[in-house]
């Protein structure tokens, strides 16, 4: 069988990173490791265990001094919610930037939000039924 196993992302601050997708968007940490010849960890969260579910790899490079340039190329992530009127609700009372509030879609469809991870990295909330 072949599925996508996960996304990698480049992040400055790896626990504040852990921590908005464990506490403020409900992943799990499934696993963290320190790579100490190559001055890296890697951590990876998600809603289920890797066996059957696609999750997120957080890369934080210990020697990295600033923040990343997220460039033009990366979309974004995205994430189905029954009610992401509440979750953005309270993700904006945890200071999470929401740059698109949750709505329609502008041309039909879908309502959607989008919010930002500490690192700038946009991801979609997709209501769900």
């Amino acid at each position: 069988m072949t599925r996508l196993l996960h996304t990698m992302i480049r992040v400055f601050d790896l626990d504040k990173s852990i921590d908005f997708y464990t506490r403020l968007l409900g992943m799990k940490l499934l696993r963290r490791k320190d790579y100490t010849e190559g001055r890296f960890t890697l951590a990876f969260v998600g809603y289920g265990d890797e066996v059957d579910h696609t999750v997120i790899e957080l890369t934080h490079n210990w020697d990295q001094n600033e923040p990343y340039s997220l460039g033009s190329a990366f979309g974004h992530l995205a994430i189905g919610s029954k009610n992401i009127y509440e979750m953005c609700a309270s993700l904006s009372k945890a200071g999470v930037k929401i740059p698109r509030p949750p709505g329609p879609m502008k041309h039909g469809g879908s309502e959607i939000a989008f919010i930002e991870d500490p690192d700038g990295y946009r991801i979609e909330l997709i209501q769900r039924d």
